[in-house]
């Protein structure tokens, strides 16, 4: 019993681990606060995760870190269809709005970070299948191939 509890609190740690890795990544790309860059991750998780059809939603969350999986999946309506509107602006605003009004983001660049640590952490494969599940006017936002 001893060893099953040191396990699953060494496997906790780890996912504790990596999800702060992620953030401290991301602030420091962003040149941001930590509190600043977990809210901008959840804000673009959220918003990708309604914007996926169920299925790309489960396969992206198979890829991600255990705790960043559970920041994806928080308050997610599966039964809910994916999001109807599909321009570059509505993404931004949809993620604007998860994430506060804050006339100092450039959220264009902060969207890309999201998607930039994206893409260093997830199989190229998966990301190719995310991009092209996106509408095009989103593409520039990823990055490139």
């Amino acid at each position: 019993m001893t060893q099953m509890s040191h396990t699953s609190f060494s496997g906790f740690s780890h996912a504790a681990q990596q999800a702060q890795q992620w953030v401290n990544e991301l602030a420091r790309d962003l040149c941001w606060s930590e509190p600043s860059a977990y809210r901008l991750l959840k804000s673009v998780l959220h918003t990708l995760r309604d914007w996926l059809s169920p299925a790309e939603t489960a396969d992206l969350a198979a890829q991600l870190p255990v705790l960043v999986r559970g920041i994806y999946f928080e308050g997610w309506q599966p039964t809910k269809a994916p999001a109807c509107k599909r321009t570059k602006r509505d993404f931004i605003i949809d993620v604007r709005s998860d994430f506060g009004y804050d006339d100092e983001v450039d959220f264009d660049t902060a969207i890309g970070a999201v998607f930039k640590l994206l893409d260093r952490h997830i199989s190229h494969g998966e990301i190719t299948q995310v991009r092209n599940s996106m509408r095009k006017s989103l593409h520039h936002l990823w990055p490139a191939d």
